[in-house]
């Protein structure tokens, strides 16, 4: 006597399609993160450097930051600074290269669209400020800081702030060629660096280039960061404008323009 045995109709029928588009960004968003803290070079940009900003002029009289301890006029500019160096800097070069090696090629034949990737980059930059936050932050107290402010206010700072560098950065990334991305997003992270307010008071470059220069985005963070932190400001809604201003341009410019290859 034989038993036969069987299987409904379509049981091992395999089922195509996307992925939940929220769970295709957070699987692509996972991989930036891994990507973007195994590479050394990146780093040095987002970690080292800060870190020894802080810690360089923060120790030795080398810039006039007014009156008080120099720590409570870097630390907001340094965390600035961590901002632009990871959501621009650091992203424009790595995304130019990915770019160019064909690795967005690649991406661009999945069903994750392009916004989807620029949103999946965005969450990984976040990701890896918050390691960058707690680090200065720790070494800040270490050197005396002692912020004021409300902690709202420096939260959305810095989360319109990586909104704004990180259009740049990928705009930059995905319409230049990967080694002028590379020697451009350098640059521009040196004369912000300089020109920015993060180590130097604006006041140091005039009236008129102090207005100038307090339109641009890693202006109006670290002025806001520092009016919050150090002078224990309100909601600073100018710097949130400013800074508002340029993410809506810099993320609809790269979601319009931006190049898989």
């Amino acid at each position: 006597m034989t038993t036969a045995t069987g299987t409904g109709t379509g049981t091992y029928t395999p089922e195509p399609g996307a992925a939940p588009l929220p769970r295709m960004i957070g699987a692509q968003a996972a991989l930036e993160t891994r990507m973007l803290l195994r590479n050394g070079e990146q780093l040095l940009l987002t970690v080292v450097i800060p870190t020894l900003l802080l810690v360089l002029f923060s120790s030795v009289d080398i810039v006039d930051t007014g009156k008080g301890k120099a720590v409570d006029f870097l630390a907001p500019g340094i965390l600035a600074l961590a901002v632009m160096s990871t959501a621009f800097t650091g992203q424009a070069i790595a995304t130019g290269f990915e770019r160019r090696y064909g690795v967005l090629k690649r991406l661009a034949s999945s069903p994750l669209p392009r916004w989807g990737l620029m949103a999946a980059k965005t969450a990984s930059v976040l990701v890896t400020e918050v390691l960058q936050v707690v680090l200065l932050t720790v070494i800040a107290f270490a050197l005396g800081w002692h912020p004021h402010g409300d902690p709202a206010a420096v939260l959305l700072l810095l989360v319109l702030g990586t909104a704004a560098f990180s259009g740049l950065g990928l705009l930059m990334a995905g319409t230049l060629k990967a080694e002028a991305t590379l020697a451009a997003a350098n640059l521009v992270f040196l004369l912000l660096l300089v020109g920015g307010g993060v180590v130097v008071p604006l006041d140091k470059f005039g009236s008129a280039g102090q207005h100038v220069l307090g339109l641009l985005p890693i202006s109006a963070l670290s002025g806001g960061l520092r009016d919050v932190l150090q002078h224990g400001a309100g909601m600073p809604w100018g710097d949130l404008g400013i800074l508002a201003g340029w993410a809506v341009v810099g993320l609809a410019a790269a979601g319009k323009l931006f190049r898989w290859e």
